[in-house]
């Protein structure tokens, strides 16, 4: 196993895919840096790795949000402390976020989990199989699974519109 090569060829697509998903920059850096030490420690079957590293990067992903979760319940349930505010957004990624971008993560965070992950795993060019896998789903219901979810996005988006 090549670590520097599968690094180079899935590190950008994992990142992306895990930022959309959180969006948070450190967020996505910090589960893709681990999917990749898990990579090295116990490499996946040959042919399943671009799967494996999604699947992994997600749970990283998910496992870190419950515990910022976790932590900030407890922090505002602790007497005589103020409730935090949510820390303020970097400059870079406030300067490249348009208003079709909040528009369209908004509606994303709109649809049940599973619909998320399909979606943006179709986004980055997963094949039916891989979103199968990752899902837990059966190849044959994935495309009627990626129409419903459009459909939900779409949705969503003009329920999003028409409240603005």
């Amino acid at each position: 196993m090549d670590a520097a090569r599968l690094f180079a060829e899935h590190h950008p697509s994992l990142f992306r895919y895990l930022h959309r998903l959180t969006g948070d920059t450190d967020a996505a850096e910090d589960a893709a840096q681990e999917a990749f030490v898990r990579l090295v420690e116990r490499p996946p079957a040959p042919g399943e790795t671009r799967a494996w590293l999604f699947r992994v990067g997600i749970n990283a992903a998910r496992l870190a949000a419950r515990t910022r979760d976790r932590r900030r319940r407890i922090l505002e349930a602790t007497p005589g402390r103020a409730p935090l505010a949510d820390p303020p957004e970097a400059p870079d990624e406030t300067a490249e976020r348009g208003a079709e971008r909040v528009r369209v993560r908004r509606a994303l965070a709109g649809l049940p989990e599973k619909d998320r992950t399909i979606l943006l795993m179709r986004m980055e060019g997963f094949s039916h199989r891989e979103i199968a896998e990752v899902v837990g789903t059966t190849v044959p219901s994935v495309g009627t699974m990626i129409v419903r979810a459009l459909r939900k996005l779409a949705a969503q988006l003009r329920l999003d519109e028409e409240e603005e």
